[in-house]
């Protein structure tokens, strides 16, 4: 379902992880993929994670979304930063510290949780007759469910 909600043409930039990851370069076969075994972004376990914050910015800087597709819960104690060192700091799950540096980054995002619990204050709101599917306040139009701190006398 996703992949056919992509207009033709569409840039789509993606990781070389299995899974989800695959299908998408096998559904978009001249998509971007940032690949760890390139060695562009090093070795090791870092290396996945600038591979992840590279393919964060590149899509920011292209002025495009952010689609997740998590498969466990969200790591206790991760929440969206700016700050690629808070979210990609062991927490244990690429999918998760992704999506958090590219809200913390003001990144229009997306995210499909099906089953899997939604993570308090993270900002994301269900979309309308899409179950499992979750976006951030700019891609649901929201922005009148943020909290508002009230004024008190």
């Amino acid at each position: 379902m996703a992949a056919a909600a992509v207009p033709p043409g569409s840039r789509v930039l993606v990781g070389c992880a299995k899974g989800v990851d695959a299908y998408f370069r096998l559904a978009f076969p001249s998509a971007e993929v940032f690949s760890v075994a390139s060695g562009r972004w090093g070795v090791g376990r870092g290396a996945f994670a600038a591979r992840s914050v590279a393919c964060v910015r590149a899509v920011q800087s292209a002025g495009g979304l952010w689609v997740s597709f998590p498969s466990s819960p969200c790591p206790v104690g991760l929440v969206p930063s700016p700050s690629q060192s808070r979210c990609f700091s062991g927490f244990g799950s690429g999918s998760w510290a992704s999506l958090a540096f590219a809200l913390g980054s003001g990144l229009p995002c997306l995210v499909f949780l099906g089953s899997l619990p939604v993570p308090s204050g993270w900002g994301l709101f269900p979309l309308p007759g899409l179950p499992g599917w979750f976006g951030c306040a700019a891609v649901v139009g929201a922005e009148s469910q943020q909290p508002v701190q009230l004024t008190l006398f």
